[in-house]
């Protein structure tokens, strides 16, 4: 499937390959699942063999990717209130975990966020979690912008470096992805954990309290 699209990539027209390039970058924060990291590499790449500007390229993946991260950000923002009482928050962050959670986003703010934009698994999530709970635009926007420019940088390199070599970026972009993407499902899961024991021990505590011990 990746071989058809370096194909078909490679035979459409430069503007249309920069479209799609850019669109696939902006749609990994409302879609994780997009392969925002093979696009920008990918980028580089057909940019190399084609006589285009890998650079250039880069930028305007990541110009796109921090375009929808914006966009996501400003609409959570708007819909905090909504989106806490929705049922699937709700049954993702119990209610009692929700000030727990809420005074650690604050406690390490932009650190937090600029991490966490290096990881595949969280990369998407972190905007609209710092959104709800009220991170300002200056403490998550910049930390999150500077580490995608970074990441999106490093992948332009990789691509340029490696230029006709598709099966060495595929193999390197791949092996970078899936080692960030096992650590950020391990912190999640890690998270979610602590969340889930934080929340039963408040419920315990209400429960004895009302038995009366």
């Amino acid at each position: 499937m990746v071989d058809s699209f370096v194909d078909f990539i490679l035979a459409q027209d430069p503007n249309q390959v920069i479209i799609l390039l850019m669109l696939l970058s902006a749609i990994e924060n409302i879609f994780p699942p997009v392969p925002a990291d093979l696009a920008a590499a990918l980028g580089a790449f057909w940019a190399v063999r084609t006589g285009h500007s890998p650079a250039w390229i880069g930028f305007l993946c990541f110009a796109a990717n921090q375009a929808s991260a914006v966009l996501v950000y400003y609409w959570v923002r708007a819909r905090g209130e909504a989106v806490l009482r929705s049922r699937l928050f709700r049954s993702l962050m119990p209610e009692e975990a929700q000030p727990l959670v809420a005074r650690n986003i604050d406690r390490f703010g932009g650190l937090g966020v600029f991490v966490s934009r290096f990881l595949p698994g969280l990369r998407a999530a972190v905007l609209p979690f710092a959104a709800i709970h009220g991170l300002t635009p200056a403490r998550t926007l910049w930390p999150a912008a500077f580490a995608s420019f970074l990441w999106y940088a490093a992948l332009t390199i990789a691509g340029s470096a490696l230029g006709l070599a598709y099966e060495e970026v595929k193999a390197t972009v791949a092996a970078v992805t899936g080692t960030l993407g096992l650590v950020g499902l391990s912190l999640l899961a890690l998270a979610f954990f602590f969340l889930w024991r934080t929340a039963r021990d408040r419920r315990r505590r209400k429960l004895n309290l009302k038995e009366g011990r």
